[in-house]
């Protein structure tokens, strides 16, 4: 322990960013704390392992002939074991306490089988220092239910041991792990068409075939943990162990992420360990019965409430609270194979102040402080190193608004652990720029700043919108763009109007350039792939408990006459476009071109090159674009292909040649500081992706564009015309295209391309 501690006073991350030395005492002080929690559970657990195995020893199991029950609950005086198996008469069931506050009961089978039958109810009764008796669920209980004909009834805690036969046997093995994810937002009960909850078995055989269409390589599942309130987003977790049984069993959720890797798809879930539902009837927080913080799951008094979301706060230095939180990861993982975790609610556990009403400017000295909560900092940097451990591929991504350096280091490097944080600036930037300003006042500079501000060293998941962005109260970014002629204007058997013109251009665009040029993974929330119109809103009194806005409405895109399929096919040749070419996951990243009066982008991302025109209606003809590599550039994505519901403007066939700029190996000599540059011509409000033909070989990389028009039995062909128009000196098609849906965008072969 010592030599250990001695070298954590020089820890690699300030080789990274040497402003961090100025915090050493902080760092060490933190790095030291988690060490010798570490040690401290390796000294009387055993190892991480064996602790995260908690949910094997914890709650109801089946060993060696005999049921064993434990429950950690230091406040109780008296404590029985009840349920459908004694009548709800704990009497013969008395369980005994130990120093460390955990109770327990061992209950012999009964002619050989178990003496709490499966698929049961159970609770847990005890009497508190107010001599009071009350019913709980267990707090480590794996599943949990209520009777949906009664309004607002109470769940019960559920004793889910299914025999052999009925278990789910995963049958696939995990995919590989991706360069960049590619992140597929879901919530399950809300994935139908139909106004009402749907189920797990229905997501996996209707919703998830259609992630894997549109190209994404993730999937990541809201509310899986067993949440009373559903309009809490699944945020108000009340059971942390219990699949939220509103979509089935353990056994069905097993059936969707094994369903998921046949297809290829990695499947993370949110996993909420900053807070815990208010709830007392059916949550953890019914243990709390005013004991002391050390004695509890949560921090007494204001520390342990948190005033924005109304729920309770845990006290990451318990020793049980530990084992109970790390368990859970590990459940999940090993239980139901997730390939990983998204954690909500990061920065509420970073600091005391949980971020409310606080800004961050990126000053050092708001990080790193008094008003840091190390102790939740030592728990994430267990649980990563543990998760990594366990699965050295599972990807672990934090939602945290703060931006707090090293988040995303190592910890080994004396950072947090996680591989990712959500860039959740990049939204709000949009969401501003849709409600405030006109387009014409839409800042290049800004928009790129936005895009870029993240820290190299540690990666970033891009999004234009999730779930938070349509919530009830606002829209999706389709329906701000077009509010209400999304009702009477997206049919394709009509013109379009100004409005629906520019509305699915900029949804194109958008949610483009976010991928393209805001982080090393992407996220898209169900639904806003095809610009799914309206908002959120789950079932509630304000809304006399419609799910009208609670659901998906998928015919939208599968109607072959509507628009929104155009927007769709965009979104699949996106996510196609970035499996070939791998620019996410590229450190190849310059900008070279932010100009405001031209409304125009111009960046290099790995091997392509991206040109965004934002203007309401310039189109410019022979537009000098900068790039890295002399050769000849071709059309790898156009955003104004017919296919995507644009107007065909730009030509799929052409060979854009490079002319050198300036003195080799002198910058200011270059074009705007590139050494070489081609002409495109690019029409308003349009996006597109160049990329580099192979001189070499004399064939195309691959061959051709992602998608750029005609549609051919299985494919979208590079080809989009029979007759030529010339346009600015640039050869164009005139040749009418049009979508399909279900449409598979690859590239055509290179052999075929050069015929």
């Amino acid at each position: 322990m010592v030599t250990v501690v001695e070298e954590v006073d020089h820890l690699p991350i300030y080789d990274l960013d040497p402003k961090l030395e100025e915090f050493k005492d902080h760092f060490n002080y933190r790095i030291k704390r988690y060490l010798d929690q570490k040690c401290l559970i390796e000294k009387h657990e055993g190892g991480l392992e064996e602790f995260s195995k908690g949910y094997l020893k914890f709650g109801i199991n089946t060993v060696d002939g005999a049921t064993i029950y434990r429950e950690w609950a230091p406040a109780a005086q008296e404590a029985q074991l009840i349920g459908e198996f004694n009548n709800w008469n704990g009497a013969k069931h008395k369980m005994e306490k130990d120093k460390f506050g955990i109770w327990s009961i061992k209950i012999s089978h009964v002619n050989g089988k178990p003496a709490i039958p499966h698929n049961s109810k159970v609770k847990f009764r005890f009497r508190h220092g107010g001599g009071a008796w009350v019913d709980r669920i267990p707090a480590w209980i794996r599943y949990a239910t209520f009777d949906a004909s009664k309004f607002g009834a109470p769940y019960d805690g559920v004793h889910w041991d299914p025999p052999a036969c009925e278990r789910y046997v995963f049958k696939h093995p995990r995919p590989p792990k991706p360069d960049a994810p590619r992140i597929y937002e879901a919530h399950v009960g809300m994935s139908g068409e139909e106004p009402e909850v749907r189920t797990y078995r229905e997501f996996a055989d209707n919703v998830l075939p259609r992630i894997r269409a549109n190209n994404y390589n993730t999937v990541q599942l809201m509310a899986i943990m067993e949440h009373s309130y559903y309009a809490s987003f699944g945020y108000h977790v009340t059971n942390f162990f219990a699949v939220s049984s509103r979509s089935g069993t353990p056994e069905d959720l097993k059936y969707l992420v094994d369903k998921a890797h046949s297809l290829g798809l990695r499947v993370l879930m949110d996993v909420v360990h900053s807070h815990a539902s208010n709830n007392v009837t059916d949550g953890l927080n019914g243990y709390d019965v005013g004991q002391n913080t050390h004695e509890s799951y949560f921090h007494t008094g204001d520390r342990g409430y948190h005033k924005l979301w109304d729920s309770r706060l845990f006290n990451y230095a318990n020793w049980e609270v530990l084992r109970f939180l790390l368990s859970n990861l590990r459940y999940w993982m090993d239980e139901f194979m997730f390939d990983g975790f998204r954690f909500d609610g990061v920065t509420s556990m970073l600091y005391h102040h949980h971020g409310i009403n606080k800004g961050f400017t990126g000053n050092y000295k708001e990080y790193f402080s008094l008003d840091t909560d190390v102790d939740a900092i030592v728990y994430m940097m267990l649980a990563n190193h543990l998760m990594h451990k366990l699965l050295p591929e599972a990807t672990i991504v934090a939602e945290d608004v703060s931006g707090m350096p090293v988040l995303c280091r190592p910890v080994d490097e004396g950072g947090v652990g996680f591989d990712f944080r959500l860039a959740m600036a990049i939204p709000d930037r949009w969401i501003d720029y849709l409600k405030n300003k006109e387009d014409r006042k839409w800042s290049m500079s800004e928009i790129v700043q936005t895009l870029t501000n993240r820290r190299y060293t540690e990666k970033c998941i891009a999004y234009a919108e999730s779930h938070d962005q349509s919530i009830v109260g606002d829209k999706t970014i389709a329906f701000l763009l077009m509010d209400k002629e999304m009702y009477t204007g997206m049919s394709d058997l009509q013109p379009a109007s100004p409005t629906i013109n520019r509305g699915i251009a900029l949804q194109k665009m958008i949610h483009f350039i976010t991928m393209a040029l805001g982080g090393d993974g992407y996220l898209n929330f169900m639904g806003n792939e095809f610009g799914h119109p309206e908002w959120i809103d789950f079932p509630r009194e304000g809304n006399n408990w419609s799910y009208d806005k609670c659901r998906r409405q998928w015919s939208l895109v599968d109607t072959d006459h509507l628009r929104y399929k155009y927007m769709n096919a965009f979104d699949q040749a996106m996510n196609a476009l970035e499996e070939e070419f791998s620019f996410l996951s590229s450190s190849k990243q310059i900008v070279s071109d932010m100009n405001e009066k031209d409304k125009v982008i111009v960046f290099e991302r790995g091997d392509l090159v991206f040109v965004f025109n934002f203007h309401p209606n310039k189109t410019y003809k022979g537009y000098k674009v900068g790039c890295d590599l002399p050769g000849k550039y071709r059309v790898a994505l156009d955003s104004d292909a017919l296919v995507f519901g644009g107007h065909g403007r730009v030509g799929h066939d052409v060979d854009h040649f490079t002319s050198p700029e300036g003195m080799p190996g002198v910058p200011e000599t270059n074009f705007n500081n590139r050494p070489n540059s081609f002409k495109v011509l690019s029409p308003p409000r349009t996006c597109v992706a160049y990329y580099r033909v192979d001189e070499d070989r004399e064939e195309l990389r691959r061959g051709g564009a992602v998608a750029s028009g005609k549609i051919v039995t299985g494919y979208i062909d590079v080809e989009a015309t029979s007759g030529e128009t010339i346009s600015g000196g640039w050869k164009g098609s005139e040749k009418d295209d049009c979508g399909k849906k279900g449409m598979k965008f690859v590239f055509r072969s290179s052999d075929e391309d050069c015929k």
